[in-house]
């Protein structure tokens, strides 16, 4: 009976049909990580509301939604001056379009030296933002005599707690460039007039393969050097900004491509406004111009053209994007995705830099934009500094921008680099005006008076 029972038992067990296994819960993605936020200079100096700016340099600070803030900067009667600021919120900060900051130079009394430059976000997704006022030294313009000036920064957004969010305080940086002026009867070659908004035949895939790999940085300091011509690819997560630094030689235009590959449609909608963005800084983090577009998760392409460099463009520029056209050294490329975007989107960057009048050829060294500020941050360079190395096809090593590690060795050779420049200025003029057809209005908007 025992037996009988044992062996029903394991009949029993073996013959019993197992229960169906419950199905796998589906596996969630993982959430991509979040970007790195914006690295500042190494070399930059702390400061807080009230401190001297004593000269060129990098300073860092912090800066709250309805908060002013104001610096003392020191001037020269005799150089160009170039005061920028960067608010850099953190990567995944809750942002409104209308953050940011105004920015102006004042007289100690309270005089305003040219306009005031807004700075905004104009969008919800946190990203450095970046842009100047200036002092420039010419008869008949402001704030020309040597001595200590304010330089104001008011943080600005949309008052009241929305529930959603509350008051910001965000990262500050500051950027001082001076340049030497033109001196009395000094002046450049007149701006080109004509030039092509679509961009060389040769342009992207076709004349440079698939590309080579590149890692954009978090901001300025860190940006990716590009050494030219040609394509790279990267790639973007979800909220974040790459910044690639170009060498821009006078006379050439700068023709730039962001191609955004195939990636994941946003869940619940079918587009993000402005969801894409391909934006464009001068040497001195002003800003040039700026592309967007809708992020569906399909294939989609920025294209960003510019004027060709010329210092003359800051009193013959039409526009501000053409009057930002005014230095050669190094433009900042900025991209951007949208954070709400669900997945990193493959990226590919081409770049063109033809030339529009062979009068310059040869001519990098014509031009009074030498920078001179300090070891790291962002200032102009043209001459035998790095950048304009980098125009001639020297590639530039990753790290702080080199174009202001170019202003410690400024003080032995600026004053010898700077007078074969001027001499240079009368020949170029007399080559450049044959061809002049046209006389452009003069800029509007924040370029109208600054420098």
């Amino acid at each position: 009976m025992r037996r009988v029972t044992v062996a029903a038992l394991v009949l029993g067990v073996i013959g019993t049909p197992a229960a169906p296994a419950a199905p796998a819960a589906p596996a969630t993605p993982a959430a991509p990580p979040r970007p790195a936020g914006y690295r500042s200079a190494p070399d930059a100096r702390p400061v807080r509301a009230g401190a001297v700016l004593p000269g060129p340099g990098t300073y860092t600070d912090s800066i709250a939604r309805g908060e002013t803030r104001t610096y003392r900067v020191r001037l020269d009667g005799s150089s160009n001056v170039f005061l920028s600021a960067v608010l850099a919120p953190a990567p995944g900060s809750a942002v409104d379009v209308v953050d940011g900051v105004s920015l102006s130079l004042r007289t100690a009394s309270g005089l305003l030296c040219g306009m005031r430059t807004d700075i905004r976000l104009y969008g919800d997704t946190a990203r450095p933002v970046a842009d100047y006022v200036s002092r420039r030294v010419e008869a008949g313009r402001d704030c020309q005599e040597a001595g200590e000036y304010d330089l104001v920064v008011e943080g600005v957004g949309r008052g009241g707690d929305d529930g959603r969010r509350g008051p910001w305080r965000w990262d500050l940086e500051l950027g001082y460039v001076a340049e030497p002026a033109p001196g009395p009867g000094e002046g450049p070659p007149p701006a080109p007039t004509v030039w092509s908004t679509e961009p060389p035949a040769a342009f992207g895939e076709g004349s440079a393969g698939p590309g080579r790999a590149a890692h954009g940085g978090t901001g300025f300091n860190d940006a990716a050097p590009l050494a030219g011509a040609g394509t790279w690819r990267d790639e973007l997560r979800p909220g974040e900004s790459r910044f690639y630094r170009v060498p821009v030689a006078w006379g050439q235009q700068l023709f730039a491509r962001a191609r955004f590959g195939n990636a994941t449609a946003p869940p619940g909608r079918s587009a993000l406004p402005d969801g894409l963005r391909l934006a464009l800084y001068n040497p001195a983090r002003g800003a040039v111009d700026e592309r967007k577009g809708l992020y569906t998760g399909d294939p989609a392409t920025l294209l960003l053209a510019t004027a060709p460099a010329a210092y003359a463009n800051r009193s013959e520029g039409a526009t501000d994007a053409v009057s930002a056209m005014r230095f050669a050294g190094s433009y900042y490329l900025q991209v951007s995705l949208d954070r709400q975007a669900p997945t990193a989107v493959p990226l590919a960057l081409d770049l063109a830099l033809p030339s529009v009048s062979s009068a310059w050829a040869g001519q990098e060294d014509a031009g009074p934009a030498r920078g001179s500020g300090p070891v790291s941050g962002s200032g102009p360079v043209s001459g035998s500094g790095p950048a304009s190395r980098s125009a001639r096809g020297d590639a530039a090593a990753p790290g702080p921008d080199p174009v202001l590690r170019a202003v410690g060795i400024a003080g032995i050779s600026t004053g010898t680099v700077l007078v074969a420049s001027l001499a240079a200025w009368p020949l170029l003029a007399t080559r450049l005006s044959r061809s002049r057809s046209r006389t452009r209005p003069r800029p509007r908007g924040r370029h109208a008076r600054g420098a």
